[in-house]
């Protein structure tokens, strides 16, 4: 948070706005491509946003081959297979498209057939040795912003575990935002990941790796998201709200991929792996109770996160205001709020704030957590 503190940040090429999606194919080709990877999932596929892409690279005449066997919470055998399918096919170009699964599992592809190692290797923060494929990321939900960051987020099967691949590597080389593709998105899914861009901001502004340069983005996204994602839900058909909330995810994205996360995607991480929950869901849950627990530990900026909601200014506690208007805006959304609601028996309490700790993202979390706090902040939210 300091001001003078030397910080880096990166970003991919953005196009935004409507007509964005059109352009796949001519990017492809400025970047060289010939044989164009495309990683998506049945849902997006059922939901028409693969006929355009496939018609803007024929327009191109690039050839393709299409991988569409990831599932939410995306594994690493997932991702091994798509590699093994890249190599194959004689790839040579990666184009996702779809939410934070597919964008997250083709991220993960570039980095294994560039490095020829298995994607655990890559776990961790800057581990990834030899620069990627190029990256084209058109996205299809407005809260994840893989297609601008530098995290993939992968399952390991025998854990249970989603474990975090942080590096400069795997941020996109363009990313192809066109607000369109959000009209498909029914309310439940725009509900998530419209917390989950919240989460991004709220996170990204109490980092320890904050800047000025984050702080403009998350602070401009969790404005969006206070106005547009109630007015979204209301009518999920409104593209000016649909693109609010398109626009809250980008600056999200641009916040938490230079200035980190931290306790509630930590645990999310921890929760959505062991449950096989959607992640916009558990940092629902999880936001106002990571709110809670950190705010002693940056009180000044939880009020600046108060008044971007449109809280009183000079309120002398903003906690319980700022808590109340996180509660209005999960219920707004419909999203469970304990963790019991979810399926969670007790016991698992511990071993879920056991991973939680040695997570990446607790690394920028303003409190210093031990296993006990964790355990209470999940007791608390259980």
């Amino acid at each position: 948070m300091n001001g003078f503190a030397l910080r880096k940040f990166v970003a991919p090429e953005i196009l935004f706005g409507k007509g964005a999606l059109a352009l796949a194919g001519r990017y492809a080709r400025n970047l060289g491509g010939s044989k164009v990877f495309i990683a998506t999932d049945a849902g997006v596929i059922a939901s028409g946003w693969l006929d355009p892409v496939l018609e803007s690279l024929e327009q191109e005449e690039l050839d393709c081959t299409v991988f569409s066997d990831i599932l939410p919470n995306p594994t690493a055998s997932m991702v091994m297979k798509g590699a093994r399918i890249f190599s194959d096919e004689g790839c040579d170009l990666i184009l996702a498209l779809g939410g934070g699964s597919p964008m997250d599992c083709a991220k993960a592809v570039g980095a294994v057939h560039a490095n020829g190692r298995h994607v655990s290797e890559f776990v961790g923060v800057d581990r990834i040795p030899l620069p990627c494929p190029p990256v084209v990321c058109i996205p299809t939900t407005a809260g994840s912003a893989a297609d601008v960051s530098q995290f993939s987020i992968i399952k390991n099967e025998g854990t249970k575990v989603k474990n975090a691949i942080v590096s400069k590597s795997i941020v996109p080389d363009v990313a192809l935002v066109d607000p369109r593709t959000t009209l498909t998105m029914d309310r439940n899914l725009t509900a998530a990941t419209g917390l989950d861009a919240l989460t991004h901001a709220v996170e990204a502004y109490v980092s320890k790796a904050s800047s000025d340069l984050t702080d403009l983005h998350a602070l401009r996204a969790i404005r969006l998201v206070g106005e547009f994602l109630p007015k979204t839900l209301d009518d999920l058909s409104n593209i000016d709200y649909r693109n609010g909330m398109m626009l809250a995810s980008l600056h999200a994205g641009l916040a938490f991929s230079n200035a980190s996360l931290g306790v509630v995607h930590a645990l999310s991480h921890s929760l959505g792996g062991l449950l096989d929950l959607p992640h916009g869901e558990c940092n629902s849950l999880l936001l106002r109770w990571g709110v809670e627990a950190n705010f002693s530990a940056a009180p000044d900026r939880y009020a600046a996160i108060l008044e971007a909601l449109g809280g009183s200014v000079s309120s002398p506690e903003p906690l319980p205001e700022l808590l109340e208007r996180l509660d209005a805006l999960r219920a707004k959304a419909g999203i469970p709020g304990r963790l019991r609601e979810l399926g969670l028996r007790e016991e698992q309490l511990s071993l879920l704030a056991e991973t939680g700790e040695h997570d990446p993202c607790m690394l920028t979390n303003p409190f210093l957590f031990g296993h006990d706090e964790l355990e209470a902040l999940l007791r608390n939210a259980y």
